[in-house]
């Protein structure tokens, strides 16, 4: 998101913890609420590709649960989702992958993962022409105050 210069000039980013290459993310059939909400916000960032199965559209909040005399309690629909277009989303209805791959479970069963073979040559091949965009140094110091 930015970068910090040193008084000797050494350029590093910040966060310096992030990954700054291509990213891919994962997805299946069961993920639901924060499981539907992160793969949509992490397509509309354009952070990278959406691999697997479409999620299964879980996105509602529950919230006034009221107890119950034996100790349970209800879970209450209380608040829905919708995009910043102004359309009911996501709910229903899932998020869908860009590159789509059953998760075979002759292959599981054999201790592979198709899903995540997928989603690294994915990675791969993107890294094929990946250039970071480091500065390789600052920009000039400021000359008046605010600058």
């Amino acid at each position: 998101l930015a970068y910090w210069a040193t008084r000797e000039g050494k350029i590093f980013p910040s966060p310096n913890s992030a990954i700054f290459g291509p990213k891919v993310m994962l997805i299946n059939e069961y993920a639901g609420s924060g499981g539907d909400a992160l793969p949509l916000f992490f397509r509309r960032r354009g952070l990278g590709k959406l691999v697997g199965k479409r999620t299964w559209g879980g996105l509602i909040g529950i919230a006034a649960n009221p107890p119950l005399m034996d100790g349970g309690y209800l879970t209450v629909p209380f608040f829905r989702f919708f995009d910043q277009e102004g359309n009911w989303s996501v709910e229903n209805e899932g998020v869908a992958p860009d590159i789509e791959v059953e998760l075979d479970p002759i292959a599981t069963n054999a201790g592979r993962d198709t899903q995540l073979e997928r989603a690294i040559e994915e990675v791969a091949a993107q890294l094929e022409s990946y250039e970071p965009v480091i500065p390789q140094a600052a920009p000039a110091l400021p000359t008046r105050l605010g600058d």
